[in-house]
């Protein structure tokens, strides 16, 4: 992060319960706002601690369970996204977990089904990545917070799909990327995005490749909702591409995807 930085991230310059952690922006890191409380705060120290963050700055971003904020390690920006733990959805959250064979053990407490859902996504962006997409990489989960690589350029974040305009050849190519994105996600990392649209898409303004982000909801393939959540997330995306006047069928999208399924179950008989 360099020194001279956007309005959103103000110099460092206090020191914090005499940990290496500093804080920016006092005005956003505070107690009532229902993001920093004692447990978070505790556990930002650690990681401080540990090294993993020497400094944390302004929002980036604020959704329904999490807010975003710049930070950085040593040697680069990265962000830090945390869960609120006193006013997440519990409900919905809770919905996606219960239904998920990997947290078969997760504790009904909603402490616990936070701190689950952190780790959540944790592992679905190492499988995406794995699988070839373009996502934020993970660095480390702790409790209800979880560090990444920060998709943007000297502070600023990449804008979301829905606020960069592209002419349609670039809009074409996204949405194919996209398509093909939501298939590896299907048939190589056994995932569904579950809650794909253009708010949770970032666009690389030189390159105009596609980002996938807030994976905290997706779901295995084994989920007794994944075939819903997968028609869901290409009808999405089919319908933000009218705009450009690209006009796929959202339906056999979704069955060259699940064929491909299909025979892969047939070749490893």
């Amino acid at each position: 992060m360099k020194k001279e930085v956007t309005s959103k991230v103000k110099r460092i310059d206090t020191k914090v319960d005499k940990s290496r952690m500093k804080r920016k922006d006092t005005d956003t890191l505070k107690v009532k706002e229902n993001v920093f409380d004692e447990p978070t705060l505790k556990t930002l120290y650690t990681l401080s601690n540990k090294g993993i963050i020497e400094a944390i700055g302004g929002s980036i971003s604020t959704g329904k369970e999490a807010n975003v904020f710049l930070a950085e390690d040593a040697e680069k920006d990265i962000a830090v996204k945390i869960y609120r733990i006193s006013s997440s959805t519990f409900n919905s959250m809770e919905d996606y977990i219960l239904g998920d064979p990997r947290f078969r053990n997760v504790r009904h407490s909603k402490r616990d089904i936070i701190f689950a859902w952190t780790k959540k996504e944790q592992r679905n962006l190492v499988r995406a990545k794995e699988a070839g997409l373009r996502v934020p990489e993970p660095i480390v989960a702790e409790r209800n917070i979880l560090v990444m690589e920060f998709m943007g350029e000297e502070g600023i974040p990449y804008p979301q799909l829905k606020d960069y305009r592209m002419e349609k050849e670039a809009a074409k190519e996204a949405f194919n990327i996209i398509i093909n994105y939501i298939d590896l996600l299907y048939n190589e990392a056994n995932l569904v995005h579950g809650d794909l649209s253009e708010y949770n898409i970032l666009i690389i303004p030189e390159t105009e490749e596609p980002v996938f982000i807030d994976m905290g909801q997706s779901v295995t393939r084994e989920h007794p909702r994944s075939i819903e959540f997968l028609r869901r997330d290409i009808e999405n995306i089919a319908r933000y591409f009218k705009k450009y006047s690209i006009n796929e069928d959202p339906h056999e999208l979704y069955t060259s995807i699940r064929n491909k399924e299909a025979k892969n179950e047939e070749n490893n008989l």
